[in-house]
């Protein structure tokens, strides 16, 4: 074995360490699933950060880099501009309301506003969280099997089985305190492969005599993308939804639940301000790195290392384009500044991973065994049930993360999925109930259900995409739904009254 695999074997059982020690400190279902609500500022941003960008970051949006080259870089400004949008807009006055409506997820916060007595909304909110996480949960496990695979020379099923075992055993133990305390170290690691791996590239690629725009042209010839445009050589109105496409990543960041939860878990309302700008300045760098790592690895290896022309003439993949990083990490950097940075990889997806996986298990624990079923437990027990779920949980997003590697699904397309299907569904409803007072129960039910089933339906109904993508279509007619249907709804009271 390898400098670099000693280092990442260390960097897991530091995890597995981390899961250990924070064992003790859950003892209530706030404890286990807010931390208490004792995070600081700091802890706060990185786990926020960690959490929101998972693996498609470091290797799903690199990939995407080659593939589609100078068009990607939509999404980077979408991503950036969703992230300070949602400190603004969302981390306070969702810190101040969720306490005092005592709280401890979104599903509850949301029926408690709005004194629902039907239940429908506690209902549907953590049916529609527990879908789309299994989604995003198996996207990580299926990375982490990429990374492994490439580093330890292991079948992607192995890789996928090692990742998801240790995601779930330290997220089993340590809950919420385990999580934002991994989430720290993780944000820095990963904010140093961000920012160092692509200047370490650039200054590689000054000995060199290949220029970036040649091989976007020589991508050009071979994809038919038109990779050296911003447009992908679309105009007027096609390249116009070519950017709007990319700027709807940042719709998502208004509605994620695993992100939210952080701004729920700060000590005090007050320290909102110093966390948001700590996220923000690590957004900035991060982001574009991760475009930046995907240009430079095309420019390093050439778009021949990653495609080929076959003998039937049919264009072929030979190289995982989502395996730029950890392949450019090996090359260009020194074995324990690669190792520690492919463990950047691996702590995005667990980052991640482990926080979908215990809002998926407060969604069922808390929101409807404890809440909707009515089961009265205590404390202990419902700690023990949140475990016992979080198995469970994981264990269907390992099923999915196979059969996407069996399908070879690319990592990419199931995170666009989940994250369309949890920001429309939760974005405007949050935003709205936040910063409009005429919002009704009514209009966040419409707006939940608009936002879940328009992005079943465009994702899967063939051509729609091809038009629009569904993270703006369904976030636009959700949002359309519940200021509708909450009008409506007040036009009746006053005839009523």
């Amino acid at each position: 074995m390898d400098l670099i695999g000693i280092i990442f074997i260390l960097y897991l059982l530091l995890l597995l360490g981390v899961g250990v020690w924070t064992y003790r400190f859950n003892k209530t279902q706030e404890d286990y699933l807010l931390a208490g609500r004792k995070l600081g500022p700091w802890v706060t941003a990185f786990s926020e950060r960690a959490s929101g960008e998972s693996a498609w970051l470091l290797l799903a949006l690199p990939g995407a880099a080659i593939a589609v080259g100078l068009g990607e870089a939509w999404t980077v400004i979408g991503i950036i501009s969703g992230i300070t949008a949602s400190w603004f807009l969302i981390a306070q006055k969702l810190r101040e309301e969720t306490e005092k409506y005592n709280a401890l997820t979104i599903p509850e916060y949301l029926h408690r506003r709005f004194n629902d007595p039907s239940n429908v909304i506690r209902l549907f909110s953590a049916i529609i969280i527990a879908f789309f996480f299994m989604f995003y949960v198996s996207a990580q496990f299926h990375a982490s099997g990429k990374v492994l695979s490439s580093l330890f020379d292991l079948s992607p099923v192995n890789g996928i089985t090692i990742g998801a075992a240790v995601i779930i055993i330290y997220t089993l133990m340590g809950g919420f305190f385990a999580v934002a305390w991994t989430d720290l170290l993780q944000g820095i690691l990963m904010i140093g492969t961000l920012v160092i791996l692509p200047i370490a590239g650039f200054i590689e690629l000054q000995e060199s005599g290949i220029s970036l725009s040649a091989n976007l042209e020589n991508a050009d010839q071979l994809l038919g993308k038109n990779n050296a445009s911003y447009f992908m050589g679309e105009s007027g109105i096609a390249a116009l939804m070519v950017a709007l496409g990319g700027l709807s990543w940042g719709l998502g960041y208004l509605g994620q639940p695993h992100l939210v939860i952080r701004y729920m878990a700060i000590r005090d309302s007050r320290e909102v301000r110093q966390a948001r700008t700590v996220a923000i300045l690590w957004a900035l760098p991060g982001i574009t790195g991760a475009f930046l790592i995907g240009l430079v690895a095309l420019q390093y290896f050439g778009v021949d290392h990653f495609y080929q022309v076959m003998a039937n003439g049919e264009l072929e993949m030979v190289t995982d384009v989502e395996q730029a990083m950890p392949l450019l990490a090996t090359e260009l950097l020194p074995p324990i500044l690669a190792g520690l940075f492919i463990s950047g990889a691996v702590a995005a997806m667990m980052s991640t991973a482990d926080s979908q996986l215990l809002v998926s298990t407060s969604a069922v624990t808390e929101d409807f065994v404890h809440q909707f079923l009515g089961i009265k437990l205590s404390d202990k027990s419902l700690v023990t049930l949140s475990r016992v779920t979080i198995v469970l949980l994981g264990l269907i997003a390992f099923g999915i993360a196979m059969l996407s590697e069996i399908q070879d699904k690319k990592i990419f397309s199931v995170v666009s999925y989940a994250w369309s299907g949890l920001g429309s569904t939760f974005g405007p409803v949050l935003v709205l109930t936040l910063w409009w007072k005429k919002i009704t129960r009514q209009g966040v039910i419409a707006g939940l259900l608009t936002g879940f089933v328009t992005t079943i339906a465009w994702a899967n109904i063939p051509g729609l995409q091809s038009l629009m993508t569904e993270r703006l279509t369904s976030f636009v007619l959700a949002f359309f739904a519940v200021v509708v249907v909450s009008m409506n709804t007040q036009r009746n009271r006053k005839n009523e009254d």
